[in-house]
């Protein structure tokens, strides 16, 4: 993190954190560090290091589960880390294919928004 970045610590954690899945630093299904290592290891408190997995959680990217730490659903929008040469044809394909159903799932998601915005202002 450049010392000239003016954002709030917890939002240049975020992005931080946000670049290491999408390089595949942390991959689909791992665990983050625990709250308390990320806070000792960018030196903020861990209210810090909340809002920042709060940030990431909200984009779709982690879950955080009650006793057992947040982990990897997703990679940032349209940056699917390539698959190491030593991955099979297999997985491939499934990358490719959970990346389509995402784009579909958002698609819905915008249809559901759309309806939802349509119902409530016909009450």
């Amino acid at each position: 993190m450049a010392p000239t970045d003016r954002r709030r610590p917890y939002l240049r954690i975020a992005e931080d954190i946000r670049r290491d899945i999408a390089s595949g630093r942390y991959a689909m299904g791992e665990q983050l560090p625990v709250a308390r290592e990320l806070s000792e290891r960018y030196g903020v408190a861990m209210m810090t290091i909340g809002n920042a997995l709060a940030v990431l959680r909200e984009e779709g990217l982690i879950e955080t589960r009650q006793g057992a730490g947040s982990f990897v659903i997703r990679t940032p929008e349209g940056e699917m880390p390539t698959p190491a040469d030593e991955h099979s044809e297999e997985f491939r394909i499934l990358s490719e294919q959970l990346r389509e159903i995402r784009q579909h799932m958002e698609k819905l998601t915008v249809r559901l928004d759309e309806l939802d915005a349509r119902t409530r202002s016909e009450q």
